[in-house]
């Protein structure tokens, strides 16, 4: 039994060397072209969290949790997402908490992040202790959706409210 080889063995290291050029640049392309990370749109200079990792940090490093709770499918999260991402003013307030957004199945499923309902999207800041600071709210917004957001300049002023009630 003879095994037969095909191809020289320059033709052969001609086709690895190939073959890596061309994986070495599918992945730069995934990477370049934006494989969605943990800011999904939100904001790539934020400094974004799982939830579980989130939870720690914010406990550990005695710091607010921002969580928005938004969906694949959801017109108003589209739409809210790059007034969100292009806002300086949030970028800059982000420093102070922790940032975390889960999208889909990622949303946690206890009521205490249902405060007023499931609708999406919904900001909520979260105290290291874990608790819901149902204070901090859309106060010029709908009251029946308080935890909904349509521009980047309420968002801003309640991460102002979020420092101040969580520092009393």
């Amino acid at each position: 039994y003879q095994r037969r080889v095909h191809g020289t063995p320059s033709e052969c290291l001609f086709f690895f060397e190939t073959m890596k050029f061309v994986l070495f640049f599918v992945l730069v392309s995934l990477v370049v072209s934006g494989v969605p990370g943990l800011a999904r749109g939100w904001g790539d200079d934020i400094e974004w969290k799982t939830y579980s990792e989130g939870l720690d940090i914010s406990k550990k490093e005695n710091k607010v949790m921002m969580l928005v709770i938004h969906k694949s499918w959801c017109g108003a999260c589209h739409a809210l997402k790059p007034r969100f991402a292009e806002s300086g003013e949030i970028k800059e307030a982000s420093k102070d908490f922790v940032m975390v957004n889960v999208m889909d199945d990622e949303e946690p499923q206890e009521a205490v992040y249902r405060p007023d309902g499931g609708y999406i999207p919904r900001i909520l800041f979260i105290k290291p202790d874990g608790t819901v600071m149902t204070e901090v709210k859309n106060h010029g917004g709908n009251p029946s959706y308080a935890y909904y957001y349509a521009d980047a300049s309420s968002i801003a002023a309640s991460m102002r409210h979020a420092l101040i009630f969580a520092n009393a």
